[in-house]
């Protein structure tokens, strides 16, 4: 009896939660009189599409979001690499109060410091910019230490035989502690992608201008009531911002999966 209710709790929030995307799909594809109207007769149309996409720069929306995350992405595995490898490799004083206060972040909401992120940005000298809507998230306290306990975990052994071998500490972190952490590597990238890919509220408080909107920023402009309501056509535009992102899961869904397990996340 219990095993039938949960099975039954888990198909009702399945479906609550891909009715918004059943519904968009439908509109998007529909003319603007059936969107809510539900004929299986309804014909067929990609103009929604055509029309969303010519009435907003979604391409330099699309442009500024790539280059957003992939700046974020760099950024964080390279300070998450080198921070990740010293707290779990070596000896240096203050080591576990300077790893604590990396878990302190962990516990604070970005929403918190937005008041004083735009300061440093103003200050900086850097507002509208994607490197504005990047600098706050570049240094990960969830990478650092994701990392740091996958680091910790291999063994020491390997580290020992590369550095007999004459490896610098950098050569062994790249060629030794870089591979076998790969799986770890892909379910954090993918985690920070999807996160930055959908971030809307520091983005749209640093941004004043098309030139640096990501994706996120520039559907809410579009989807403004100044900008008239169509719902087919901001469906349309939603499932465009969205694809990309289902695109990637739908084909990368086993890796993600496996990513994870390995990672050891709970």
């Amino acid at each position: 009896m219990t095993r039938t209710l949960e099975t039954a709790g888990a198909w009702l929030l399945a479906v609550l939660w891909i009715l918004p995307l059943a519904y968009a799909l439908w509109a998007a594809f529909h003319p603007a009189e059936f969107s809510a109207r539900f004929v299986l007769t309804a014909p067929l149309t990609f103009a929604n599409f055509e029309t969303a996409w010519n009435a907003a720069p979604f391409a330099r929306y699309f442009l500024n979001t790539i280059m957003l995350v992939t700046l974020i992405l760099a950024a964080q595995l390279v300070l998450c690499t080198l921070a990740a490898y010293a707290f779990a490799r070596y000896e240096f004083p203050g080591r576990d109060i300077a790893f604590a206060l990396v878990l302190v972040q962990l516990m604070v909401m970005p929403d918190v410091l937005i008041v004083e992120n735009y300061r440093t940005m103003s200050q900086l000298g850097i507002l509208d910019s994607t490197l504005a809507i990047g600098l706050p998230y570049m240094a990960s306290a969830f990478g650092v230490f994701l990392l740091r306990q996958t680091f910790k975990s291999v063994p020491k052994e390997l580290d020992d035989a590369a550095r007999v071998e004459g490896a610098g500490p950098l050569q062994v972190l790249w060629k030794v502690y870089v591979p076998l952490a790969k799986p770890v590597y892909i379910a954090y990238a993918l985690v920070s992608v999807s996160y930055h890919w959908n971030n809307f509220l520091w983005p749209i408080i640093v941004t004043n201008t098309v030139n640096s909107r990501p994706l996120t920023v520039g559907l809410q402009v579009f989807a403004s009531t100044d900008q008239g309501i169509d719902w087919s056509i901001i469906c349309a535009a939603t499932l465009m911002t969205s694809a990309p992102l289902l695109v990637a899961f739908l084909l990368f869904q086993r890796q993600f999966v496996q990513s994870f397990m390995r990672a050891g996340i709970r």
